[in-house]
């Protein structure tokens, strides 16, 4: 069926999800450029690395704090604002990030400022905006929205670096910072109130609900244990992912692999976790959300198996098998998770109740990074690490087995059961 024989809603739906991507490309891309301009802020300024990468603890802790606040204010004002608000944060963010001269501007700009404006482009305000416009295949839908995230570190990030090459950190950041307000206007004059309508049915639905006065809030959703496992599942599973994501590169080296290859691994296996992220959401709407969810936790698990492998023979063959497996379950989970909630509280408040859950995301990839380091230092090796990532994937699973509405859940169908 050619796209001019789309009904019309088919055709915003479309464009719906685009956005969403292209938006989700651009914060989460603009935000880890921060790593190319590590080396040259290093260099300029006399900054020690310990103190620069603190900027990268800064950034999620404010992307998970402000995450319930996006998600609320998405919910009472609509995309439009929070859409454009979070670009031109971003912008402004890296306008100033050119004129830095102390530590707490690097962090101010880099880090809070940039963690605000990914939380306003990010998943929350994505995933509660798809949901109106998907039903029958919502976690297809959402995986093509968190590839967004995966595709902004392969294009915006090595552009950045060939920038940083040829013009300066301090241009780059100008250049970066110029580009991102430009887009502000042609955003904001987008048609908002057609974007945020939803489909017909949905809209059908809301008239319903609002007029019953049955929809999920946050405090009803906190009475249940649906809540809490959705809860436990995005926290336990950035836990285990990141004690081992931001350390990879760097364990790669300690056994003996070139830096450039363990790099090239480490990008690689990126790339991979957006064709992971895609097909697992397509593969959740035909067989179901536990079956591939828990396949996937597999995988994280079966990869960081052959790393842990790795310490004691550090063969090449090795290290493939790692990025196959491990990159491919990368991220994974995220549109599954999603999906889950965005049906089962569906709702005026599914935003904030979304974002809630995405705090406990962000600060459970705090502290798996915190965690790895720390067993590291005690230990002189990542085996522990390793270990206890695989114990927290085991962890993270449970939920889709135990909760009964997490257990039977589909990815087609009704929104799930009504607020109690």
């Amino acid at each position: 069926m050619s796209s001019a024989a789309l009904p019309n809603h088919a055709r915003t739906a479309i464009a719906v999800l685009a956005l969403c991507l292209i938006l989700n490309l651009i914060g989460r891309g603009v935000a880890d450029t921060y790593v190319v301009f590590l080396l040259p802020l290093e260099n300029d300024l006399g900054w020690t690395r310990s103190q620069m990468t603190g900027v990268y603890a800064v950034y999620l802790m404010v992307n998970g704090l402000t995450a319930p606040l996006i998600g609320l204010l998405f919910d009472r004002v609509g995309p439009r604002l929070i859409y454009t608000l979070g670009l031109a944060c971003l912008g402004v963010a890296y306008l100033l990030a050119a004129r830095v001269e102390n530590m707490w501007q690097f962090y101010l700009t880099v880090g809070a400022m940039t963690g605000m404006a990914v939380s306003a482009l990010g998943m929350v305000p994505s995933s509660s905006l798809i949901a109106r416009w998907f039903r029958e295949r919502l976690s297809t839908a959402l995986s093509v929205a968190f590839a967004g995230l995966g595709l902004g570190a392969l294009i915006i990030v090595p552009a950045t670096q060939a920038l940083l090459q040829n013009i300066g950190w301090r241009e780059t950041y100008q250049v970066l910072g110029i580009t991102l307000l430009a887009l502000v206007l042609p955003l904001s004059l987008l048609p908002w109130r057609g974007i945020a309508a939803g489909r017909p049915d949905y809209r059908r639905e809301r008239k319903t609900t609002v007029a019953g006065d049955a929809d999920w809030t946050l405090r009803r959703a906190a009475r249940t244990p649906t809540f809490w496992g959705l809860m436990w599942m995005f926290f336990m599973t950035s836990v285990g992912m990141f004690a081992v994501t931001v350390q990879t590169v760097a364990y790669l080296v300690d056994q003996g692999y070139a830096a450039l290859l363990a790099a090239s691994a480490f990008g690689v296996a990126s790339m991979l976790s957006v064709f992971g992220i895609v097909l697992t959401g397509m593969l959740a709407d035909r067989f179901g959300a536990r079956r591939v969810a828990t396949s996937t936790y597999v995988g994280s698990g079966l990869g960081i198996l052959v790393l842990l492998v790795i310490s004691w023979h550090p063969l090449p063959a090795l290290l493939v098998v790692y990025v196959i497996v491990f990159g491919s379950c990368q991220g994974a989970r995220g549109p599954i998770i999603s999906s889950m909630t965005t049906r089962l509280f569906a709702g005026p408040q599914v935003g904030l109740i979304y974002g809630v859950m995405y705090a406990a995301n962000a600060f459970g990839a705090g502290l798996g990074s915190v965690l790895a380091g720390v067993m590291h230092d005690a230990t002189g090796n990542y085996r522990v690490g390793f270990v206890f990532s695989i114990m927290c994937l085991i962890a993270a699973a449970l939920p889709l087995w135990r909760i009964p509405a997490m257990r039977d859940f589909r990815t087609r169908g009704g929104a799930g059961p009504a607020p109690g």
